[in-house]
């Protein structure tokens, strides 16, 4: 009887490790195909607001890469997708929005959607703001992320690319285990 208990446990630690190593695997695939411009529509995915409405590293990153890319394709509109979790002072919308006007990008291109709690949520709302003919979006968010939101994305019927933000090292190990967990969710519910 022993020994049949130790080999269901040594089964099921094998299984563990082979599914953390795949899902790490599925994880990295996520930071293609990296964006060309041929999108019309970007949606930034909202992340953590610190008191008095301070990106944090994670979103500041992803706004410091949804920058330059909207510098470099003038033409992109953005959503700024973000609801306000209950420690937050603000809209992770509001703050997203006033970040890229403060680095000059104009009122006219970003849209709020300040209602979402969830990146399923983030995508869903921001569908509703888009015109109904919109088949391609450019997503940024951080790299580790990024699998999971083209997953959710593509089962919306968008075709999609992306825009990778550096996970910041100091958080990077909590949130791509957590990230693990998120998408074995997603795939086996759905959202």
């Amino acid at each position: 009887m022993k020994k049949w208990v130790i080999s269901i446990c040594i089964l099921l630690v094998g299984m563990g490790i082979v599914l953390y190593i795949w899902l790490g695997k599925e994880i990295e695939q996520g930071v293609e195909p990296n964006a060309n411009g041929s999108a019309d529509y970007m949606i930034i995915l909202g992340a953590k607001v610190k008191p008095g409405g301070v990106p944090s590293l994670s979103l500041k990153s992803r706004l410091e890469v949804a920058v330059q890319y909207l510098t470099n394709y003038p033409h992109v509109k953005v959503i700024v997708s973000g609801g306000q979790g209950p420690d937050e002072d603000r809209t992770e919308a509001s703050v997203m929005k006033d970040y890229l006007e403060q680095k000059g990008i104009e009122a006219s291109r970003i849209i709020i959607e300040d209602q979402s709690t969830s990146t399923y949520e983030n995508l869903v709302f921001s569908k509703e703001l888009l015109p109904k003919e919109t088949k391609k979006i450019t997503i940024v968010s951080n790299d580790f992320h990024l699998k999971r939101a083209k997953y959710l994305a593509e089962a919306l019927n968008f075709e999609v690319d992306v825009v990778a933000a550096k996970t910041p090292k100091s958080v990077e190990a909590k949130l791509r285990i957590r990230e693990r967990a998120a998408l074995l969710k997603t795939y086996i519910i759905g959202y």
